[in-house]
């Protein structure tokens, strides 16, 4: 390579490299400005709902950065309870941050006891109700209530009336497929998760670490 070639290269590159900076020189503008109108403090509804992997994982990870915080958590798993998954069997290890409880009694289609899935659903709401009436609880985390909403195994209403009435610097994370639309209307903050591929699909059964 010529020494004329290397020259024209560096000059390119210093182009390249002053255009960029001017972009992020903008964005930043644009950014920081955005970041000052966003001036509100106050506790928010966070809606994961969508087929695809990642609901109640996002919830999790969530109350490992509330507890990074210092801030206490409250968690009530709705359906799920037929067997520990792994996010309860460590956070159990942390009594004095997290009160966990798992209360379901298995999927729907395991326990094939409509009745029975209500009076634990509705079990399971008394307990969140708990949390929701308790100001020292920064976060709490209500894993797989879309489903019972969406069987109507809770009233959306109730649900939503007690929702609104919590504190008001307390941060609600609800997960599970089939979030209700009038659920999705009051949360602050949604996210659909979408199916591009899943393992289970090529054959490969659930496993710990990744689904449990």
């Amino acid at each position: 390579m010529t020494q004329q070639n290397t020259g024209d290269i560096d000059e390119q590159t210093a182009a390249l490299n002053e255009r960029h900076r001017v972009r992020m020189e903008r964005k930043k503008a644009i950014i920081d400005a955005k970041i000052a109108a966003a001036d509100k403090q106050i506790g928010i509804i966070i809606v994961n709902t969508g087929n695809g992997k990642g609901k109640s994982s996002s919830g999790f990870g969530m109350v490992i950065r509330a507890m990074g915080h210092g801030m206490k958590v409250g968690v009530v798993q709705f359906i799920k309870g037929a067997m520990q998954t792994g996010e309860e069997l460590f956070l159990r290890r942390f009594p004095e941050e997290v009160s966990f409880h798992s209360m379901g009694e298995g999927y729907t289609w395991e326990t094939q006891n409509r009745e029975r899935d209500i009076e634990k659903a509705q079990l399971a709401w008394e307990q969140a109700k708990r949390f929701l009436s308790d100001p020292d609880i920064g976060l709490v985390v209500f894993d797989e209530l879309n489903i019972a909403l969406k069987y109507r195994y809770l009233d959306v209403e109730t649900v939503i009336n007690d929702l609104l009435a919590r504190p008001v610097m307390q941060h609600v994370v609800i997960t599970g497929r089939g979030a209700p639309p009038e659920l999705i209307a009051i949360a602050d903050t949604v996210t659909e998760m979408e199916v591009v591929k899943h393992a289970f699909k090529a054959g490969i059964g659930a496993q710990l670490g990744t689904e449990w």
